[in-house]
């Protein structure tokens, strides 16, 4: 049950987390511990066992929507340093807020982790497991006066609760006797009383420093269906009370969190030494530690943004290629390799910082250079006409899968008298520097022949129609004589006969400034309006019709692109632009 999780491989650079570990390890901090398990665990009843696992982590999503490439840092660094240290990662669901909570969702985290190369094995842990656990302990602090029923409602609350430099002030029930909280919260679990009559607090300190400690609520009251417990329970625990507590009861060692949860940690400390001084948790408790959360320009990462932008419309979905979830990234064409490749590069920091989305790209492009085939694809086609080429003549070129990878073969380029090639190939004028076609001027069509330019032909308004050339003989590529020919330009090229036409997306940024939504801005405000350009009918080598969903290629000169995983049927792939082959500083790929 307790076997580590093969093939998952830790961030290479040393950082202070992995510090930690070592350090608590070299102390025997956690040694001697028993695994127990989760309630209703075999191993739980027997109770005696030895836990097999020296580190124990967590990634605990709540299944409120889809993970992001923030919650993509965060796998890496959980099931990474587990793996690292011999350990296990459970794989947890804070489940705590029907209102919200979907199966679609977890399904969703489930398959998202999966796919960037994570396996949890035994250790698939809901919070939904513990709800019996969470309430028995609840009742321990009302039996140990250190938790109240409250009556107060919600904007009552607020009031007292004071500020950052104002201590709060006492609830009016917060003196309640023993045997009036036990004997409410009892009747809040029967259902007796609607959402929002009462609430459960822990009964801390009204005047700390730390707003997190100043009586919390960690029960409320929700008549609404659970994804998993159905009507069973009308009251639900708070996320930081069910949290600490699924830790503990879990045996995780290490609770690896985003630095947004740095004033809860002496909550989460205060609840879990309660519990182990009234005998309800063992020794060692887990140790909660934070580290910078993922920043990332031209992206937004809050979950309520994203919600706002799928369910206003502004994108087709959570899956959209634009979007920053990572079936987003998945769909856009990214893959498992570059995302994780970008989570040990960007590092684990103590100190929030912006990284350049430029990163994220670079890793797919250093991924995808080393592994993708290369394929010829036109965009913007312009017809080509070997004019001393016979008609109806078909000839086929052979090139390289791949320039560096022998082992993936060859693939077929049909050359026939008419041709696609861009339209920005070719200038009746060139500028200086200009190396393509123009009149006069000699190129090499890639793995096929050398043609010389004689001229174009134009519509009534004066745009270039059919541009027309002459084949040069003994030019053609890996044939002796080949080589007398010396051309400064090299054009990629499908035959006209024989070209697949098929729909091409080319993705941009979905927003138009760095930081969506800094200060004031609404984000919304932001957005670009071309974001996305679709090419109906994109015109490439015909080998492309037997692309796979989710067949990656670089298509020369364009970038690197995917069969779309949703829309692409056999024989009839579309294709999305998963990033150019040079970012904007002009770095080459």
């Amino acid at each position: 049950m307790d076997k580590p999780d093969p093939g998952q491989n830790a961030p290479a650079a040393s950082n202070f987390i992995r510090g930690i570990i070592e350090h608590d390890l070299a102390r025997g901090a956690y040694a001697g511990r028993r695994w127990r398990g989760a309630p209703g665990d075999a191993a739980a009843q027997a109770g005696a066992a030895p836990d097999p696992a020296r580190v124990r982590t967590r990634f605990p999503p709540e299944p409120n929507g889809y993970l992001h490439i923030g919650h993509a840092k965060s796998i890496c660094l959980n099931f990474g340093m587990a793996a690292a240290f011999g350990g296990a990662c459970h794989m947890r669901f804070d489940d705590t807020n029907p209102t919200k909570e979907e199966q679609e969702y977890v399904d969703s985290i489930l398959e998202a982790v999966r796919w960037l190369g994570f396996e949890w094995g035994d250790h698939l842990f809901y919070a939904s497991d513990y709800f019996e656990t969470l309430y028995r302990f609840a009742e321990a602090f009302v039996a140990h006066g250190l938790a109240y029923v409250d009556s107060l409602s919600p904007e009552q609350m607020r009031e007292l609760r004071g500020t950052l430099t104002e201590p709060g002030r006492a609830s009016p029930y917060r003196e309640r006797p023993v045997a009036d909280n036990l004997d409410l919260l009892r009747r809040m679990r029967a259902g007796e009383f609607p959402d929002g009559a009462h609430v459960l607090r822990l009964k801390i300190d009204m005047a700390s420093p730390n707003i997190n400690l100043r009586d919390p609520v960690i029960y409320r009251i929700r008549h609404a269906h659970h994804h998993r417990t159905g009507e069973a329970w009308c009251i639900y625990p708070m996320y930081d009370y069910t949290h600490c507590i699924s830790d503990a009861l879990e045996n995780i060692t290490h609770s690896l969190c985003t630095l947004e949860f740095e004033d809860h940690r002496p909550l989460y400390d205060w609840v879990l030494e309660r519990l182990a001084e009234f005998g309800l948790l063992e020794r060692p408790l887990p140790r909660q530690y934070e580290f910078a959360r993922l920043n990332l320009t031209t992206v937004v990462l809050s979950k309520r943004k994203l919600i706002q932008l799928v369910e206003e419309g502004h994108v087709d979905g959570w899956d959209d290629p634009r979007m920053p979830t990572i079936t987003g990234y998945r769909r856009r064409g990214y893959t498992p390799e570059s995302i994780r490749l970008f989570a040990e590069r960007i590092g684990v920091a103590k100190e929030n910082s912006t990284i350049e989305h430029a990163i994220l790209e670079e890793c797919l492009r250093e991924d995808l250079n080393a592994r993708a085939p290369r394929a010829f694809a036109v965009l913007d086609p312009l017809r080509l006409v070997v004019d001393n080429w016979p008609e109806g003549s078909v000839e086929h070129c052979e090139a390289p899968a791949h320039p560096q990878r022998p082992e993936l073969g060859t693939r077929v380029l049909p050359f026939s008298r008419e041709l696609w090639i861009e339209r920005d190939d070719f200038a009746e004028q060139p500028p200086k520097g200009f190396f393509r076609l123009f009149p006069g001027n000699l190129v090499r069509l890639k793995f096929a022949y050398v043609v010389k330019c004689t001229g174009c032909e134009k519509d009534a308004q004066g745009r270039v129609t059919a541009v027309h050339c002459e084949l040069m003989p003994d030019s053609r590529s890996g044939t002796p004589g080949a080589d007398a020919y010396k051309v400064k330009g090299t054009l990629h090229w499908v035959s006209a006969a024989h070209a697949l036409a098929a729909p091409v997306r080319l993705y941009e940024s979905l927003f138009t400034v760095a930081n969506p939504g800094a200060g004031e801005a609404d984000f919304r405000q932001q957005l670009n309006p071309a974001s996305v350009n679709t090419l109906p009918a994109a015109l490439l080598e015909p080998g492309l019709a037997n692309a796979l969903p989710e067949q990656r290629f670089q298509f020369e000169r364009h970038g690197y692109f995917v069969a779309d995983r949703v829309d692409s049927r056999p024989g009839a792939p579309v294709f999305n632009r998963a990033v150019t082959l040079r970012d904007s500083r002009g770095k080459g790929g």
